[in-house]
């Protein structure tokens, strides 16, 4: 669904309230100027009243692309979750801000437990007091979409129930409109800043969190998820329990763990937690699901995981999901084994292939970028190597190519880089680049496998077939549309400017020489019937038709002579 444009008839007084509220931060933070350009600036004065959030002196010795974030934060969920998602973007936004978006905070005040009470009755027809057998009075977590309770249900099941928070969607959907209001402004007013379409990227984070605010497909994320790990004894999924969830609230099994980036501490490594062990298996399952499965946990940062006992590994919070199709992953398996045998070509064409380019105008320049490389990446010892830095730099590549990749792929580099990061945090042997390596092989070598070969084989064959079955349809119908007059060929010839001026010339001289060759023969038959005037017995009409033809004989033969050709 696209995000409404507001209009005047559209502007309520929620719109303006709002819009007079963003005004206000984004002034307050020093972005008047920008506001001013975008035709907003009657409304400037409005901002003056906001110094009170912040000290000015903070606000005026933060950067800009500190106080781009301070204005996010204070903006609300909406630009938060707007910047969370822009900070796995650097094809878009610019690393300076990308690591100050990384800062950005998500944590706000809970709201009450009674307006909780309220939408867990209105979602699933009963009250909490019929539903769990212990309802606490205060969330053991709140961010700004909504807030998780420990709750206990008839079966002494213990659970977290995540609550939406109230008008969560209206709220939401306000904020969208006046986010594409003000991208329409900026298209209109900085029209040098083509390569973003600020519109587009509006509708495509409205589309993201949108999936966000229904936790029915956190849920169907969920057991997605589970499916892929059915016997997996280094991961738990946590359970969901369907009878007690909804689009607004989401009930799931309870994870007591340790927060992964805890168990490096003493009285946690009493309890046979091995921090090795955990950073060699957290890679090797996020690298699983990335590889094997192209379904994979984009958020993985420290507070969605836990570690329980014997090492397991549970990943907390679903909604921030991403994929990969089979093709994808292979060009991503083909480019680090590009990298890593210093084969600059298939990289090249690897790159090529993911970003859709089959054919590319500047693809030696991206070679040479490639081979520069590979030469700083390739070359150096495997335990320095970063494989967070060598994503960024091959993100920095391809950014400066322009190409385009598949939007997942930078929650791919986000989720390796910050795994990378746990990893080194609990092992400082750890090496992502060594766990990496035998999925892409593996990946690589998958395709040579007889039964792929012939899955392959057979749905060329199938699809031949079905081409083949269709033609004569598809030749009957183009024919009729031929027949009744539907098909329209515009022809617009190009480097024939030559051969259509001899064709003019052509066609001039076969007219005039069958003038020519008209007055001859009749200029004959009028002498041979001896029509008055006569000029010494001969008729006068004829004589003057034989001398223009002989004039009209001579000029036609200067012509041909002038020209070097007949």
């Amino acid at each position: 669904m696209a995000v409404r444009a507001i209009n005047p008839i559209s502007r309520t007084y929620r719109h303006i309230n709002r819009y007079l509220d963003i005004i206000g931060i984004l002034v307050k933070y020093g972005f008047g100027e920008i506001l001013a350009k975008l035709g907003l600036h009657k409304h400037l004065d409005f901002g003056k009243g906001f110094i009170l959030g912040k000290a000015a002196a903070e606000i005026a010795a933060a950067s800009g692309w500190e106080r781009a974030r301070m204005a996010l934060e204070e903006l609300g969920p909406t630009f938060v979750k707007f910047g969370q998602i822009m900070s796995t973007r650097p094809d878009m936004v610019p690393l300076e801000l990308i690591a100050e978006l990384q800062k950005l905070q998500d944590t706000v005040p809970p709201f009450s437990t009674a307006d909780a009470k309220r939408i867990i009755k209105e979602d699933l027809g009963s009250s909490v007091d019929l539903i769990f057998k212990d309802f606490p009075d205060s969330p053991t977590a709140a961010a700004s979409m909504a807030q998780v309770y420990k709750a206990i249900l008839p079966d002494d099941d213990v659970v977290a129930v995540k609550v939406q928070r109230p008008n969560m969607n209206q709220i939401v959907e306000v904020d969208l409109e006046i986010m594409r209001d003000l991208a329409t402004r900026i298209k209109r007013h900085y029209k040098e800043q083509d390569a973003v379409d600020p519109v587009k990227l509006v509708e495509e984070f409205a589309r993201a969190i949108r999936k966000e605010l229904d936790l029915r497909i956190e849920i169907a994320q969920i057991e997605r998820f589970a499916r892929i790990f059915p016997s997996d004894v280094t991961i738990h999924v946590p359970k969901v329990y369907r009878d007690y969830s909804s689009s607004k609230v989401l009930t799931m099994e309870f994870i007591d763990g340790y927060k992964i980036t805890d168990i490096t501490k003493p009285e946690v490594l009493e309890c046979d937690i091995d921090p090795k062990v955990v950073a060699s298996r957290g890679a090797d399952l996020i690298l699983k699901q990335i590889f094997e499965h192209g379904f994979f946990h984009a958020d993985p940062h420290p507070g969605n995981i836990r570690v329980l006992a014997d090492n397991v590994i549970c990943f907390l919070d679903y909604g921030m999901m991403g994929t990969l199709s089979a093709r994808h992953r292979e060009d991503l398996a083909d480019i680090l084994i590009g990298i890593e045998t210093k084969d600059e070509r298939k990289v090249t064409r690897s790159i090529l292939k993911l970003s859709g380019h089959r054919q590319f105008g500047d693809e030696e320049e991206l070679e040479s970028d490639i081979v520069e490389f590979i030469d700083v990446y390739a070359y150096g010892s495997l335990k320095e190597l970063e494989l967070g830095n060598l994503l960024n730099r091959f993100v920095d590549v391809i950014t400066e190519h322009q190409l385009k990749i598949p939007r997942d792929f930078y929650l791919l580099v986000k989720a390796l880089v910050t795994i990378e990061g746990v990893g080194r945090e609990l092992d400082p042997d750890f090496n992502a680049v060594e766990h990496a390596e035998p999925f892409a092989t593996k990946l690589v070598l998958a395709r040579m496998n007889p039964q792929r070969l012939i899955k392959e084989l057979y749905g060329s064959a199938v699809e031949t077939g079905m081409l083949i079955h269709d033609l004569p349809y598809s030749l009957n119908g183009m024919l009729r549309q031929i027949k009744q007059g539907d098909v329209k060929v515009k022809f617009e010839p190009t480097g024939f400017e030559h051969v259509l001026n001899t064709l003019d010339q052509i066609s001039n001289r076969m007219v005039f020489a069958r003038v020519l060759a008209s007055l001859v023969v009749g200029s004959a038959l009028i002498v041979l019937s001896g029509i008055p005037p006569k000029w010494h017995d001969i008729p006068v009409i004829g004589i003057v038709g034989f001398l223009s033809a002989g004039l009209m004989a001579f000029y036609l033969l200067f012509s041909i002579l002038r020209h070097g050709r007949l």
